[in-house]
């Protein structure tokens, strides 16, 4: 028998829900069909990239998401040249982690959001037309019909 209405209730541990915002926003982005194997790559990737830069944004996310009770975990960090490679270093700052994109990557996003930011502009610039286009319509009728 099974109860409509539990008092049971379940924690998300932490960083979890920032791992799944991460791979809800690629997901959204690239828009697989296939979307199991794409979180599994996804995952995949993480933890290449993990292990390569001892980066988890599980544990960042978690920190991220506990700095309002906790805001003491940020200003504890650890200098890079105390850190070794086989140790777990969890403490990457963000400019770290934008330090270790290529320079590929970056060019790509400047050269995304400089589209976008172009195209934006170019909508505003067709919207104050049509205003402008509407209004001088508006003003023709009513001389019309004054007269």
């Amino acid at each position: 028998m099974s109860i409509p209405f539990s008092n049971t209730h379940y924690r998300i541990p932490q960083g979890f829900g920032n791992l799944l915002e991460g791979l809800t926003r690629e997901i959204l982005r690239e828009q697989p069909d296939n979307i199991p194997a794409f979180a599994a790559a996804y995952f995949e990737n993480l933890l290449e990239k993990r292990e390569k830069t001892s980066f988890d944004p599980a544990e960042w996310g978690a920190k991220v998401d506990d700095r309002f009770y906790n805001n003491h975990a940020f200003k504890e960090q650890e200098s890079p040249e105390k850190h070794k490679p086989g140790k777990e270093n969890s403490q990457t700052s963000v400019k770290e982690k934008i330090a270790l994109e290529s320079p590929e990557e970056d060019k790509d996003m400047e050269e995304n959001a400089a589209l976008k930011i172009q195209a934006a502009f170019r909508g505003h610039l067709a919207r104050e037309e049509v205003k402008k286009m509407k209004s001088s319509d508006l003003e023709e009728e009513k001389t019309e019909e004054n007269e």
